[in-house]
């Protein structure tokens, strides 16, 4: 069984999410680079644990947060930004989601430095910024249900989920892969760490940067 995150089904955004949607394109570019540059491209700007514990290549905490490993990885990160993304923008206002957005992303990689700070295994992927405004949503509207698409084999349906208990189920099996996966990480499997870091970062910082009133939940 597996399910996707398509929309809050309880509000509306009262603006147009134009930073969710210049952050969605930018990642679509940065990988249509990825796939021209090759291999060269993901080492040039790739975070490098060991690089920047080493004082090198600093710029790639921001540059490997709109890079991604592969087609699946690229689609599954900007369903989820495009599912919980704009209810977070209205709150904080474009210029404080844009700032947490990135700081959520610099957490993530901070996260995965700190943890595994020897390793010569480039990470990339918004994963850990997207992380981030998922924790933000966890607090900012944990009551909302979030129209979901189940997966049961050959089987779908559609049907809304409590935002804490999808967040909350998709933040466990990040906890219990990263403590399954430790002695994966220098093989090069999934930053898990970078997503807890920025989960973490989002779910503690939201309520910093609101600076919108909320959205009300549509009349049912």
């Amino acid at each position: 069984m597996s399910m996707i995150p398509l929309s809050d089904a309880s509000r509306r955004p009262k603006r147009f999410p134009v930073v969710t949607l210049v952050v969605i394109l930018l990642n679509v570019f940065v990988f249509m680079l990825e796939l021209s540059g090759g291999e060269a491209f993901v080492k040039q700007w790739s975070v490098i644990p060991a690089d920047v514990v080493a004082g090198k290549n600093w710029v790639t905490i921001l540059t490997s947060m709109f890079m991604h490993g592969g087609w699946m990885h690229i689609i599954g990160n900007l369903i989820f930004l495009k599912a919980f993304g704009p209810e977070i923008e209205d709150a904080m206002g474009r210029i404080g989601y844009s700032a947490f957005y990135v700081l959520s992303g610099v957490a993530a990689s901070v996260a995965q430095i700190l943890a595994t700070p020897e390793s010569n295994v480039p990470n990339l992927g918004a994963s850990g910024a997207i992380a981030g405004v998922m924790g933000a949503f966890l607090i900012t509207y944990p009551r909302d249900r979030i129209r979901t698409l189940f997966f049961f084999g050959i089987f779908t349906r559609i049907t809304l989920i409590p935002a804490a208990l999808l967040i909350g189920i998709w933040f466990l099996v990040q906890l219990f892969s990263e403590i399954g996966s430790v002695a994966d990480v220098q093989g090069g499997g999934v930053a898990y760490m970078a997503h807890l870091g920025g989960f973490i970062f989002g779910a503690v910082c939201a309520r910093l940067f609101e600076n919108s009133p909320r959205t009300p939940e549509l009349e049912t």
